[in-house]
């Protein structure tokens, strides 16, 4: 991010004065400053076991200011045993050194920092002032199970609720999400890893308070330690494969620039539809890697045939239609692209038996195929081309609903209508040169009646 809004600027500074707030109190607290100090330490050295920050994906963008804990994104037991253990304002402090120490990838980093530790002292704050206003120190001390368990649990909803809350407001000014889709799903998706978190953050709260002291509780933490290593491996590896198919489309974008943008806006559509109907997050992300590479195949292509002013031959054409088989055969290694491989090779064919590279027709076409061809021909429509004016989304959506059921899958079609009313869509320009691209190349069948139009996308 190479600027951030004023707008953002200005909630960043508020949430600072937020913090600075809740800890306004501690120089008249008397509190064990040697508990404060070993749990911010622990926190901090916790941190720098280089866990993976939130992820962006549709409908849920990640932040742009900072990256501050989206569910497993950080080392929560620590912070929330903090907030049972002590004052509300003690407890805000534990976050700060972690937070402000913690690396950071994108810039500017300073803001980034600064944003993340007033998050977090903010949520700390709160989870531990409604602990302590529920009794919950008494029941850690005593212990009292379960009624130690509602506290927590209390603790635990309002910070899910206030973290939500931030995060929704720094989506919507600094990556300009609708305010009516920016604070969606936030809460839910942070609840049950934050949840399992705290449940480990009470259990070092009555450890340390037990007989058996410090030393006891930070024992919880080795199974905790263990599970985020392997979830930082995990996204590690998901950081591999994003770089994989990254260099691909890079490599697509340098011999094709007419059309670049276009890949990771299919990627977004084909995600929107996916969620429509109810695939898991796992067949999301795949489908989404198929729009990301569904013309990977173009770099079989000669440039000259890409970039060519005027018609096509016939046998030009042909030559461009290879690109769906030219694409399987490049990725059929790559493991992990699982059902993604098959919308590359498949994206072009139609319901009606009509289209390339083996005329399926109807159910035969898979599943994901039919739902990066509507995601393709749809970014097409509205797309700005040098050559050609974007079309409106209602235009374009009228267009797809007249071909559906002879080019398009009308499920897909309708999936995308639901998921633009819901989240809109925002065409780019991609392209600067007056030479229409070559991609979205369309069979020699018949003329449909709504047919889309046979220039290439």
């Amino acid at each position: 991010m190479g600027s951030v809004p004023a707008g953002a600027r200005v909630y960043v500074a508020c949430v600072v004065l937020g913090a600075l707030a809740c800890l306004a109190p501690l120089p008249h607290l008397r509190v064990p400053w040697w508990v404060v100090a070993l749990l911010a330490v622990l926190y901090a050295g916790c941190e720098r076991i280089t866990l993976p920050r939130g992820p962006r994906g549709a409908g849920a963008p990640g932040r742009d200011v900072g990256d501050a804990p989206r569910g497993m994104g950080t080392f929560l037991p620590v912070l929330l045993a903090g907030s049972f253990l002590l004052p509300p304002p003690a407890a805000a402090l534990v976050a700060l050194p972690g937070a402000l120490l913690t690396r950071v990838e994108q810039r500017p980093r300073r803001l980034r920092r600064v944003w993340r530790a007033a998050q977090l002292a903010v949520a700390i704050w709160a989870a531990s002032r409604v602990h302590w206003a529920l009794d919950g120190r008494n029941a850690v001390v005593a212990p009292h199970f379960p009624y130690a368990l509602l506290p927590a649990g209390a603790a635990v909803l309002t910070f899910c609720l206030v973290l939500a809350v931030l995060d929704g407001g720094i989506l919507a000014l600094a990556e300009r999400v609708p305010v009516r889709s920016a604070w969606r799903g936030l809460f839910a998706r942070s609840l049950a890893p934050v949840a399992v978190h705290g449940l480990a953050g009470l259990m070092m709260a009555v450890l340390w308070r037990s007989p058996y002291g410090p030393v006891a509780a930070l024992l919880v933490l080795l199974p905790m330690y263990v599970s985020c290593w392997v979830f930082a491996q995990y996204h590690r590896e998901r950081a591999a494969h994003q770089a994989t198919i990254r260099a691909l489309v890079q490599a697509v974008d340098i011999k094709d620039g007419y059309t670049r943008g276009h890949s990771e806006r299919v990627g977004q559509a084909s995600m929107m539809i996916a969620r429509e109907l109810g695939m898991d997050d796992e067949r999301v992300e795949v489908l989404r890697f198929a729009g990301i590479l569904h013309d990977v195949g173009k770099l079989g292509v000669p440039t000259r045939l890409l970039r060519k002013d005027g018609p096509l031959t016939p046998e030009e054409r042909r030559v461009i239609e290879l690109h769906p088989e030219y694409g399987h055969e490049m990725v059929r290694g790559i493991g992990f692209l699982g059902e993604a491989r098959s919308a590359i090779l498949h994206h072009h064919e139609r319901l009606d038996g009509s289209g390339y590279p083996y005329g399926l027709v109807g159910r035969q076409i898979p599943e994901f195929a039919r739902v990066v061809a509507v995601a393709d021909a749809f970014d097409a429509m509205t797309s700005t081309r040098s050559y050609r004016r974007a079309r409106p989304v209602p235009a374009a959506l009228e267009e797809l609903e007249r071909c559906a059921g002879a080019q398009f899958d009308p499920g897909m079609v309708r999936a995308l209508a639901r998921a633009l009313s819901r989240w809109g869509w925002r065409p780019a320009v991609t392209a600067d040169s007056c030479t229409p691209p070559r991609d979205e190349v369309y069979p020699p069948a018949p003329p449909l009646p709504g047919r889309l139009e046979g220039r290439p996308t």
